[in-house]
């Protein structure tokens, strides 16, 4: 396929880049800046213009006339960069933008980063239950009500074209190789912030190339975390030491994560092969 990443120099967006054009996809990286000996195309382009959007995803003279499928992963990542208003002014219009031109070029396969944040982040109040799941929906910041909004924006977008897929991917905290050396020091209160989850990036870009490959149409959103934890504890006695009873759905192991992602096993067949315990 010809694969349109949006945000493909970012620290997730790259090891998806690498991951599909490995593959065997023509991959073109819509971003501000290139990846250096990248194999992919790099387009230079701004979000936030819908007439640059649409013509990237209609054609580009002497490189591309046509496009199957995009991952959307640009945006401000997270909370607290920027200004509120700023975030969403972005991050909402970059998302629409995407969606629409997607529309408007007959592209029948979008798959979106969501986000961990939309589960309850930062967890100040425990969770309504554990594992966490996709019927979770606890924004509390400009950048999770956003990540919620494009949730819901995919689903009238899939309603307007029944043969349309649009697959969200919510995805934990994205760690690489480099970051794992950090890990030993992490204290329970520091990380509690998404319930001591992350998600390994190789095993993120799986889920990507997982989700392009899933040929149901529709919207659907996933949960996308490792399965282990980022401490040593039993992560039992840590919901129970920080929030008391919470109620489970099923047992979670020792060093489980409390972000579930049995949906993503399920539906994708995501099967993570990276923990931070085989780096450290």
């Amino acid at each position: 396929m010809h694969i349109l990443v949006t945000g493909g120099s970012g620290k997730l967006g790259a090891v998806v880049v690498e991951k599909l054009v490995d593959a065997g996809h023509q991959v073109t990286n819509l971003d501000q800046r290139p990846v250096a000996g990248s194999a992919a195309r790099f387009l230079r382009i701004d979000l936030t213009d819908f007439g640059a959007v649409a013509e990237a995803f209609t054609g580009i003279d002497d490189a591309y006339d046509h496009v199957d499928a995009v991952v959307h992963l640009a945006a401000i990542p997270a909370p607290g960069l920027t200004t509120n208003a700023v975030t969403f002014a972005n991050n909402s219009a970059a998302s629409f933008n995407v969606f629409q031109a997607a529309k408007l070029a007959g592209i029948r396969k979008v798959v979106w980063a969501s986000s961990e944040t939309v589960l309850g982040l930062p967890f100040d109040d425990a969770p309504p239950y554990v594992p966490v799941d996709e019927e979770v929906e606890l924004p509390n910041s400009t950048y999770s009500m956003v990540k919620h909004l494009e949730e819901k924006m995919a689903a009238q977008f899939c309603r307007w074209n029944p043969e349309l897929s649009m697959i969200g991917l919510r995805f934990s905290n994205v760690m690489r190789v480099e970051d794992y050396a950090e890990f030993p020091s992490f204290s329970e209160e520091a990380r509690r912030f998404n319930l001591w989850s992350y998600i390994d990036a190789r095993d993120g870009a799986q889920a990507v190339e997982k989700a392009l490959a899933y040929d149901r149409p529709g919207v659907e959103v996933f949960v996308i975390a490792s399965p282990d934890i980022v401490l040593d504890g039993d992560v039992n006695d840590l919901i129970a030491a920080r929030y008391g009873d919470v109620p489970h759905k099923r047992a979670l192991a020792p060093q489980e994560s409390p972000l579930g992602i049995d949906k993503a096993r399920r539906l994708l067949g995501f099967a993570p092969e990276f923990s931070w315990r085989q780096e450290v």
